[in-house]
């Protein structure tokens, strides 16, 4: 297959700052250089769960890598990267179920992919051409969750700590830490760095010569 898309993944744990970094290369590439990025998040790719009771689909472990339809999500970035456009899902967080509705990926020069398992599957992991892992320091990641959770998940204080201790943390430990040994860099995110947001931004200029 000759790419005619350039594929960044940004991996890490939840409240790593993923989407922040993503958004800080789509406005570096484009302000900069002039490039159009898509961007796609992971988390458009949940599992659709409209077969199971409301209140059962609150107990599944969302954070498990098997939660994610990462078959389809490969075969959409195997499609950006051959030049063609996708219909991504659009997933409803507060019900857990996908939408009819879905959005338009273009197959610009560049796609950016974030999301918690990017570096997980070995079939995604094949297709990017630069993988990147987000290191944050645990007390801010799980800050971050919690205001998230609450303000655009329609969760309760209780609801997010409950989930951070029975899955959230535990996927962590076990699935994504140890993903990290796959990475082609490690950013640190705390705070903003944007020494490495300079970094990455060369790169792709790097591998789009």
């Amino acid at each position: 297959m000759v790419k005619k898309t350039l594929l960044v993944g940004i991996a890490g744990g939840t409240g790593t700052g993923k989407t922040t970094l993503a958004h800080k290369l789509v406005q570096g590439l484009h302000e900069l250089h002039k490039k159009e990025v898509s961007l796609i998040s992971q988390d458009w790719y949940y599992r659709d769960l409209s077969y199971m009771p409301l209140e059962l689909r609150h107990q599944h472990n969302f954070d498990h890598p098997d939660a994610i339809d990462h078959e389809l999500l490969a075969s959409h970035l195997k499609q950006l990267a051959a030049g063609e456009a996708v219909d991504a899902p659009v997933y409803d967080f507060k019900t857990h179920t996908r939408k009819e509705e879905t959005r338009r990926i273009e197959p610009h020069s560049v796609c950016i992919i974030e999301g918690l398992h990017l570096l997980v599957y070995p079939e995604i992991r094949e297709i990017l051409d630069i993988k990147i892992y987000m290191e944050t320091s645990d007390d801010l990641r799980f800050i971050r969750r919690l205001l998230r959770d609450i303000s655009e998940r329609g969760r309760t204080p209780k609801m997010v700590v409950e989930q951070y201790i029975s899955t959230v943390r535990p996927m962590h430990l076990e699935f994504i830490e140890p993903s990290r040994r796959y990475a082609d860099l490690i950013v640190p995110w705390d705070a903003e760095n944007p020494v490495a947001v300079e970094v990455i931004i060369s790169r792709i200029r790097e591998f789009l010569g």
